[in-house]
This record gives structure tokens, sequence and C-alpha cells, in this order.
């Protein structure tokens, strides 16, 4: 491509490459199909399948699939060449019926019970307000996987389904204000994806990297991000072709990669996307995580997308950028430059304030995970388990003169009413940020900086959509039966602002008594995914679900089943891998070295008997003694974590094993690290069997 421009959206079957390729009555249908959910007639996707194989086969693609986005996290995709029998021979063929469903197997993706193991069959529903794209020489068509029951057995579903309970509560508050033009209400989002660079052959010797994602032994080198020389800093030549390589092919995909930079840890770093709508940056971000990795592996690079692939340096995590905005452009959550918009913006504002306080539950849950439970819970490089919302002074102002009728200080000392003639102006973005924080007011969006870096951002946005839809809803219930719309608004904004206080926290998270603050708040502490796991069937949770049809109570046991069993599974690997490193490659190795020390040291006493003089040999004897000792509390710490994994085989039920695998297994291997990272300070660096730290974080030039 000679030009950015010709090469942004390129393989993809955007709105530009519709309206040229579909005839006039066809695009306006789909657009219909796209914007307002109505039904796509047969001979319109005959059409339309036809004109995207075209497309597509121009572009050098030879098969198509319809790509989903199972519950195991990441996405799916099963191959079908364009091939059809024609008489003699052959011709390339995609129907309308192809495009808007598929069969793929279901018996082997995670369903939580939702069927038995022997039911195959699961069905995949094109998503229009996705556009299909070409990856790799394959048409890649979004869509929704369900059972054969109708169960929702993927993320985008009831992300989408969220969306629409957002559009619909939301268009009900903007019809209260006057705004007859704007349809729709949609959540915005950009996601931040943060990860790892390592050269492959540094990843290629750990097995615990190869089989987890992390790095289970591993003693920290003498430098690490103390000096913060790493945190956009000059960004090194193969990293730099790596990310202009990166750019040019998410570019082809029309995903808007913007920022890039060195992040805080060594070998971390950051991509940023421009904003776009839910459900397609949930797209984009999963073809974004797995380009990284595919992109990384041309220049002898591994991506590590895991939260905590190094213990004691940052982890990784993937801050949601949200906001709401309308089909005409306006963002709902910026303050705005007219006192009209001011009212409706505080009226959204303190949707997302007591949608974060009534729902902090389901937050945390939808963030917690197996990998992710490593970084939030660590020491100052993430928001804590305790979810809080940072607004900084100016807003906190605000919300303060609403809740005790006064004035506001800080830019008029007119009183300050929600009366659309008595509210002032205020600026949008005057106060610093707050890094520590889980979610943050930044000026026109909120930042939810919690989620982990290899997760689905699908997961929490249903909740966030679910739960500002819900506050949304109760608002217009109150609204839209006032007498005095302006006096019940700010009897409503007062209620809320002091319901839900709570939740506000503008100080340091990382503080030590930020929790005993929280607690007297209560505000919720789950550090685990086995504290959080039992809330998504509080009534409450499973009312909220119900009632937007996000989730029926089935889909909603299923999901809390496989997050319970995909905790168990990934600690269990964990715990394997372990011990398969300790007892075959460290315990070996350090036995090897004490055996070196020890001849050495009995040929210095062999000569000094010989010889007659005094020939020391006490830094053998000692650090033989020590690494000895040593090696054996690992061996016995090895034997119990084999132990508590035998253990773990004879629970059965889903809650109670999670619990196990955080309280027990997951200790065991605490325990068992700490002895082998000191073994790993004592032994020769050409003794020690596999990569250390400083091999990893520095190895790429």
């Amino acid at each position: 491509m000679s030009t950015i421009n010709e090469l942004f959206g390129s393989m993809v079957f955007n709105e530009a490459v519709m309206q040229q390729r579909l005839p006039g009555k066809i695009y306006g249908e789909l657009r219909s199909a796209m914007a307002e959910g109505t039904r796509l007639s047969p001979e319109a996707a005959d059409v339309i399948a036809s004109a995207m194989k075209d497309w597509a086969i121009e572009k050098g693609a030879t098969h198509f699939t319809h790509w989903f986005q199972p519950m195991t996290g990441i996405t799916a995709e099963k191959h079908d060449s364009f091939l059809a029998p024609s008489g003699d021979g052959v011709t390339m063929e995609l129907t309308g019926k192809e495009l808007i469903q598929g069969e793929p197997d279901a018996s082997s993706f995670p369903s939580g019970g939702l069927r038995a193991s022997f039911e195959a069959r699961g069905y995949t529903a094109w998503d229009p307000t996705s556009y299909a794209f070409i990856k790799d020489g394959v048409l890649c068509i979004p869509t929704a996987f369900c059972s054969y029951g109708g169960e929702a057995l993927d993320k985008k579903t009831p992300l989408l389904r969220s969306m629409e309970a957002l559009n619909t509560q939301g268009l009900r508050i903007l019809r209260l204000f006057g705004d007859k033009e704007s349809k729709t209400v949609k959540a915005t989002v950009g996601a931040e994806q943060e990860y790892f660079l390592v050269d492959k052959s540094v990843y290629d010797c750990r097995k615990d990297l190869i089989y987890t994602g992390r790095t289970l032994f591993g003693a920290l080198p003498p430098k690490g991000q103390e000096l913060a020389d790493h945190y956009s800093g000059t960004i090194k030549p193969r990293v730099a072709e790596f990310m202009r390589d990166l750019d040019e092919e998410l570019w082809s995909l029309g995903i808007m990669a913007k920022t890039e930079h060195n992040e805080a840890a060594p070998a971390q770093h950051e991509l940023a996307p421009i904003f776009t709508t839910a459900n397609i940056a949930a797209d984009h971000n999963q073809l974004t995580m797995e380009i990284m990795k595919k992109v990384a592996r041309r220049y002898d690079m591994v991506c590590l997308l895991h939260e905590k692939p190094f213990e004691g340096v940052n982890g990784s995590g993937k801050h949601n950028n949200w906001s709401l905005c309308t089909d005409t452009g306006i963002n709902l959550l910026d303050p705005g430059d007219t006192p009209e918009e001011n009212a409706r913006f505080l009226l959204f504002f303190c949707a997302v304030l007591q949608a974060v306080d009534d729902y902090q539950d389901l937050l945390r849950l939808s963030v917690s995970s197996a990998s992710n439970d490593c970084r939030t819970c660590g020491a100052n490089e993430a928001p804590p388990a305790i979810i809080s919302m940072y607004i900084g002074e100016e807003m906190d102002e605000v919300l303060s003169s609403i809740e005790n009728d006064r004035d506001f200080g800080m830019k008029s000392r007119e009183e300050f009413k929600i009366g659309v003639h008595a509210l002032p102006k205020f600026p949008k973005d005057t106060t610093d940020r707050n890094r520590t924080s889980p979610f943050c007011f930044t000026g026109n969006k909120f930042e939810f900086r919690m989620p982990g870096s290899m997760q689905s951002i699908s997961g929490p946005n249903v909740v966030l959509n679910t739960a500002v839809a819900e506050s949304l809803c109760k608002y217009a219930d109150v609204l839209e039966k006032a007498d005095n719309f302006e006096q019940e608004l700010h009897a409503l904004l007062k209620n809320v602002i002091s319901g839900h206080r709570r939740i506000i926290f503008n100080g340091n998270n990382y503080g030590s008594d930020w929790e005993q603050e929280a607690k007297k708040r209560g505000l919720l502490n789950m550090k685990s995914l086995p504290d959080c796991a039992p809330c998504y069937l509080a009534p409450k949770n499973v009312e909220l679900f119900r009632k937007y049809r996000i989730y029926s109570e089935a889909e909603i046991r299923a999901r809390v089943e496989i997050k319970l069993s995909s905790y168990s599974k990934i600690v269990n690997i964990e715990a394997l891998t372990m011990l398969n490193m300790a007892r075959r490659e460290i315990l070996p190795a350090v036995s090897r070295f004490a055996g070196k020390l020890s001849e050495t040291a009995n040929a210095k006493l062999s000569l000094s008997a010989s010889s007659g003089k005094n020939i020391s040999c006490g830094y053998e004897l000692a650090l033989a003694s020590e690494i000895s000792e040593l090696t054996d509390k690992a061996y016995i710490l090895a034997d119990s974590l084999g132990e508590a994994v035998k253990e773990a085989q004879k629970i059965s039920d889903a809650f109670e094993l999670a619990r196990y695998y955080c309280d027990n297994v997951l200790a065991a291997m605490r325990e068992l690290r700490i002895a082998t990272d000191r073994l790993e300070r004592l032994t020769d660096r050409e003794e020690w069997p596999i990569p250390a730290y400083g091999d990893i974080l520095f190895s790429v030039d």
C-alpha cells in the first residue's frame, strides 16, 4: 500500500465497500439491520453474501469462517472453502444461509452444564453490526454463538444484549431532556493493552512460560524497574520494527491503533487504540492480542499477555476506557459548555456512580481469574481488590454542592441548583489522575483499570452496561412521572449522591489505611475468584441480568461453573508444571552443584593433608551445607505440593475445589518458590538450569 489511507481498513468489508458493491436497496436494508436490528430478507442475504465472497476472493481469500468468541476467552474459527460443485467442475460460492448461520461442533467448548458433553450441536449467527474482515487469507464473519436450546455460549451475545438495554434506557433519559433527534445511545470503549516482549530463545527454555504464561520460579535481578528508565523511554530497534509491523496489520483490519510506548517494567509495552463502539472494540481487542503474538514470532520474540508473568515487577492490565455517545455525536459524559448539557451530564454521571456502588461485587467478579488475581492483589502496581471511584476534587465539589444545597465555591458563588438557567459552567479536566484507583473519571469518560491483560473486555462491559442501564431505568421511572422536572431532578441527584458517596475515594488506594476505611464504608474486599464467585448468584444480581435479558439463571450458573472450573484447572496446571520443573530440573541441578562444591572441598583438604599446609575450604563447605539444607527443604516442600494436588482430586464441588486450590495449593506453591528462589541466588549461574529473570527481561536488544 502506498498510503495509510489505502492501507486502513483494506481488509474489512466496511461501509465504503458495501456502498460500492451492493445495490442501493440492499445496502439500505443492511444499514437498517445494523442500526436498528431489523431482520434481513433471504434475498438480501444472498446478494450480500455473493458480494462479500467476490470481494474476499479479489483479496486472495479461498475460505470463510464464522469467527466467534466462546467462553474460553479467546476466539474460535472453523474454515470452509468457497468451493461448490458445478457440473463437471467447481464454482466459488457463499450463500445467504451460509453467511447468516453456521453450525460448529459445540461439545468441546465450555458450557458450564448448559448442555451435556454428548450434545454437539451449536449455532453461530452473523452479527451485522461488526464488519467482516480477511485474516490470513480467510474471510472472517463475526458471529454470536449459542446452543441448540438458544442459550448464549459466548462473550459476544451478552455484550450485544447489554448494549440494547443501555440504548433503551439511555434514550428514555434523553427524551426527558428534549432530545428527539438521537436514535441510539451506545457505550464506546478504548482498551489499552499492556504486554511483554521476550526473546524466543529464552522463552523456549522456560517450561513455566510455555505451559502457564508466567514464571513460577525466578529471583529478581540486581536491576529492575526502580530507576524508571524504561517507562516511555527510547524504544529498542527490534521492538520498534515489531510495532511498525503490528500497526500495519491492525490498520489493515480497521483497528485504530494510536499510541505505543514502553511501560514501567523492563520488556513491558503498551498499545492504545481510538475509541469505538463496545462490541467492535471487543472484537478489535481480541484481534489485537492474536496479531501481537503472531507478529512477535516474526522477530524471534514472544508476546506475553499473562497478567503477572514476572514476580516482583509490574504486571500487565487492560485499562477499559468507557463512555456513552449518541448517534448524533454527543458524548453524554462530557460536561459540555452549556447549563443544559451540564444537567444531562450530571444525571448520566450519577447513573455510573450508583451502578459502580450497587454492583461493585459484579465488577470485581468480572475481572477476577487465576491469572489476574496475581496482579490485582499485587503491591503498588495495580488497583487493589476493593472497588472505589476516583472523580477528582472539582467533581467532588460539584456533587457536594448539590448534595448540601450550597454554592459551588470553585467557579461561582451562584447557588448550585439543577435548574437549567441557574447551573454554572465547569470545565471537564482540571484535576490530576489517580493511577491507584480501580475506576476513575478522566474528564469525559471512565477508566476501569482492573481488567487483566489477556482477558476479553466483553465481561466487564456487560456488567458496566447493564448496571448503568438499571440506574437510568430507575431515574426514568421517577422523572417521567414528575410534575416539576427540575425540582424532581434536583431531589433525585441529591439522593443518589448522598446514598452512594461511600464509593467515592480520591486518595491513595495503595495506602495502608485504605482497607480499614473501606471496611468502615461497607465496601467489599474480595481478593480472589473463590471469594467473589458466589456474588454471581446473589438474588439482586440474578434479577438484574434477568430483567434486561442479559442472562437467564441457567446462563448465570453456567458462567459461575466455567469461572470456577477454569480457575481450578489453571492452578492445577501451574502446580504440576512447578513440580515438574523442581523435581526434574532445579533440584538435580543444585544437587550437582553441591556435589561439585564438596569435591572441591575434598580436593583442598586432601592437598592440605599431603602438603602439610593449611588450605582453607570454608567457602565450599559453608555454601555446600547451605545449598544442601535448602535442597532438602525444597524437596520436602515439593512433596507437600504434590500431596496438596492429590487431595484436590478428591473434591467434586466446584466452589469447594476452587477454594482449596486458592488456600492450599497456591500456598504450597508460594513456599516452594521461596526456597527455590533462594537456591537460585546461591547457585553458580552456569549450573542453574533455566534462564534467570535478568536473561529474560533484558533479552530483547
